[in-house]
């Protein structure tokens, strides 16, 4: 008997036999379901490689490594960064001749060219490191060998910025892959995936627009956009050959290998970023590596503690910007400004300067626990770059920030924080101490900077589930459903003409401009025969009119009058 009270034919309760008797449907495989899904991925194979050139692109792949690591499967890390320590389960591969290159590529004077006036980087710069990093890492020993070794993978995850190399791998190894986008403002990786990305509201990474923008300012942002994928498209040229060099003339086109990618996780969200109308093969993941703080060392929690009420800033420029590459007017200008303050200051240096004159409220460590920091109790303000991970960081651990913008995406994300109102923007080529001392008491002292970034940080934090708990789903669907291609749009297969519906209004506009031509000429045409019928016919009556009038004429004559003239 069915249980329940349940009639014995309905059919949710019973199945026929083999041999036509009725059968109570058997529940526990859908019990079971969720469980059988989870262990069919357990154990999987995945290879992650990230091309980017500092190692805040490793964060995203760590957080997520970690949490796949706990679930049963095995993770491959390829970057241009040795290990800075173990994480148990995962394998990292630093190929040598990309961190080679990463590490002479990553000389530049980014803060002096900032201070000048200069691009951080100069376009070939930024050009050439898509095919030369590609080159090197191709040609490493290291590479090669682990090409051959025959291994195999479920799954590749690629970094969203600069994927194109790594995309030789995928070829490689014929398996499904995705991404993240660990440049969170770039929108090239879900643009050709088929996500709407309009200029008109996708602020150009590079630059610091916001998605409010004026007609001028949508002007320049998509004059950048239009210049930019120009010069990518010249850039993966020249990469493509590199490509062909190693894997054969019969390797597919970037681009169209791109099409192809199965999931991005991307490094955004609505409250810290902008809201996208993105396609279901994109998730939001910002913050994955964010965490609670931990109790900082005896030694920086007791100098912590001996500031009292005031509290401390902390200040960072990140892994991007090298501190030991900046002028030494630039610390000079920076120290003067800390040492007026009356907070105590931890700043991470990335070396020891030839300072002398560091005030005593001022400390400079190689290294520092930058979350836990944030999340203390007594901090004030954060002197930041405007990494796009610092950025998350600040705002999920609820502090407002003094930004100085170097390059790359620093201007975007600064803008952003600054019309969100939680920041303070500060341009290094018109930096004085003055400037910068005022702006820290500013962040610190008026109320709005911390009531705005406690917003975000209620925003941020009220989701259905964590960012890793997102992107570990995500990650186990693409290789539960080998590939999840029943995601991916056909908008990926139309080309920029094609997508917009450019050609269509173009043949709209010329079968209107045929019809109007048309229509103007048979009304022209009609006109003409109109006005020639009309002058016609009136042209008719007027030489019968006169027929008729010199008919009546010769009757009037009188006759006699004609016999005398003729006498």
């Amino acid at each position: 008997m069915v249980s329940h009270g349940k009639r014995i034919d309905d059919p949710q309760y019973q199945m026929i036999g083999t041999f036509g008797h009725v059968q109570e449907r058997s529940r526990w495989p859908i019990f079971w379901l969720p469980i059988l899904m989870a262990a069919s991925v357990c154990g999987s194979d995945i290879l992650m490689i990230t091309m980017g050139g500092t190692k805040s692109h490793k964060m995203p792949f760590w957080e997520l490594a970690r949490g796949m690591i706990r679930r049963g499967n095995n993770i491959t890390l390829i970057s241009a960064f040795p290990p800075d320590f173990h994480i148990p389960g995962l394998e990292e591969i630093a190929p040598e001749g990309l961190a080679s290159y990463v590490r002479g590529y990553m000389t530049f004077d980014l803060v002096g060219a900032r201070m000048r006036g200069e691009e951080p980087l100069p376009l070939y710069d930024i050009l050439r490191y898509g095919y030369e990093a590609c080159d090197a890492f191709l040609n490493d020993f290291e590479t090669r060998s682990f090409l051959r070794s025959g291994r195999t993978y479920d799954l590749i995850i690629l970094d969203g910025a600069y994927p194109e190399c790594a995309l030789g791998v995928v070829y490689r190894l014929k398996v499904p892959f995705m991404y993240i986008n660990t440049v969170g403002f770039y929108s090239g990786p879900a643009s050709m995936s088929g996500s709407p990305a309009p200029y008109s509201v996708t602020p150009f990474f590079g630059r610091a627009f916001t998605d409010n923008m004026g007609f001028i300012d949508r002007a320049l942002n998509a004059a950048w956009h239009i210049g930019s994928l120009a010069a990518h498209r010249f850039s993966m040229t020249i990469l493509q050959g590199v490509l062909r060099k190693h894997f054969g003339q019969q390797i597919p086109h970037v681009y169209d290998m791109a099409k192809n990618v199965s999931f991005i996780l991307q490094n955004g969200h609505y409250s810290v970023s902008y809201p996208r109308p993105y396609l279901p093969n994109v998730a939001e993941v910002a913050c994955i590596h964010c965490k609670e703080p931990k109790r900082l060392n005896a030694v920086i929690e007791e100098w912590i503690a001996g500031a009292g009420d005031a509290g401390f800033v902390y200040v960072s420029m990140g892994s991007s910007v090298r501190t030991n590459k900046m002028p030494l007017a630039a610390h000079h200008m920076i120290v003067k400004a800390l040492g007026r303050l009356p907070q105590r200051v931890l700043w991470k240096q990335d070396a020891e300067q030839n300072l002398t004159d560091i005030p005593s409220n001022v400390r400079l460590y190689k290294w520092l626990p930058q979350q836990d920091l944030l999340g203390h109790p007594k901090i004030k303000a954060f002197v930041t770059h405007g990494g796009l991970l610092s950025m998350f960081e600040t705002v999920y651990h609820g502090v407002p920030i003094v930004s100085i913008p170097v390059f790359c995406d620093h201007e975007a994300n600064a803008a952003k924080a600054e019309v969100d109102g939680y920041a303070k923007i500060l341009d290094l080529q018109h930096l004085t101490s003055d400037k910068l001392y005022r702006a820290i008491k500013e962040v610190i002292e008026e109320p709005k900077y911390k009531i705005e970034v406690k917003k975000r940080q209620i925003l941020l934090r009220d989701q259905k589930e964590t960012p890793l708990e997102r992107a570990i789903y995500w990650t186990e669907y693409v290789i539960r459903h080998k590939g999840a291609y029943h995601l991916l749009s056909p908008a990926k297969d139309l080309n920029f003409f094609q997508y917009y519906l450019l050609d269509v209004a173009f043949v709209f506009s010329v079968i209107l401009i045929t019809i109007s031509v048309l229509i103007s000429y048979i009304i022209r045409r009609s006109f003409k025969r109109l006005v020639d019928y009309v002058q016609s016919r009136r042209m008719k009556k007027l030489i019968a009119k006169s027929n008729v009038l010199l008919k009546n004429s010769k009757k009037f004559i009188d006759p006699t009058s004609i016999a005398k003239k003729n006498l």
